[in-house]
């Protein structure tokens, strides 16, 4: 079943043997970068000359996440990398929100009486379907099908799996052996939003300079 970037990007970093996110921050990120793919590719955000986002259709999507985030993008002008640094964990939760509502995953709200937990637990109801995600996506990078042959959204993917370090999905050899092949896909994406593709290829470090309170944007 088809899903949309934001939903598949949440999948993709869920740990199916622990049965839980890998890593909190770093599927923030993710989940962040693809609905901004999302909507670059619905035609509904772009960058002007200067390199800021801007919203080009206002239109209501029909989901709540991108919607939500079309309400961000039109508040202020900013680079595709600071709108991926900004409301990450908001986006996140709205997701993992989502993904309830449509059967996917399951939720427990907080004990009041337990250990104090920064956020809810969250499982994939049938982990099969991360599971098999994370192995096409391997399997894309790994392999060689013509790159116009890709789905867009399976070379996003791809690339957020590369240059977000997702372990789960590709090991440090993997993105070394097939760098070239990981450049085509994230071409893909460079091609409908030059400076989210930037963006995207140095998600690692925004990331590393987010947890160190550098960067900008």
């Amino acid at each position: 079943m088809s899903r949309a970037l934001h939903l598949a990007a949440y999948l993709l970093a869920f740990d199916t043997r622990a049965r839980s996110l890998q890593d909190r921050t770093r599927a923030g990120y993710l989940v962040r970068a693809a609905a901004l793919a999302e909507l670059a590719h619905r035609g509904a955000a772009a960058e002007d000359p200067d390199g800021r986002v801007r919203v080009t259709l206002a239109d209501p999507t029909g989901d709540r996440v991108l919607d939500a985030l079309l309400t961000e993008l039109g508040e202020r002008p900013r680079t595709w990398k600071s709108w991926i640094r900004r409301g990450r964990e908001d986006t996140l939760e709205a997701v993992e929100e989502q993904l309830t509502v449509l059967g996917v995953t399951s939720s427990a709200d907080r004990d009041p009486h337990g250990p104090v937990q920064p956020h809810r637990t969250v499982t994939v109801d049938d982990p099969r379907e991360a599971l098999d995600l994370q192995l096409r996506v391997a399997g894309l990078v790994r392999g060689d099908a013509p790159l116009a042959q890709v789905p867009y959204a399976d070379a996003v993917l791809a690339a957020l799996a590369a240059h977000g370090h997702l372990r789960l999905v590709l090991s440090r050899h993997d993105r070394k052996a097939h760098a070239g092949r990981i450049t085509g896909l994230t071409g893909r994406l460079t091609e409908q939003a030059p400076g989210l593709g930037r963006a995207v290829t140095r998600l690692n470090l925004t990331m590393i300079a987010g947890q160190g309170g550098m960067g900008g944007g």
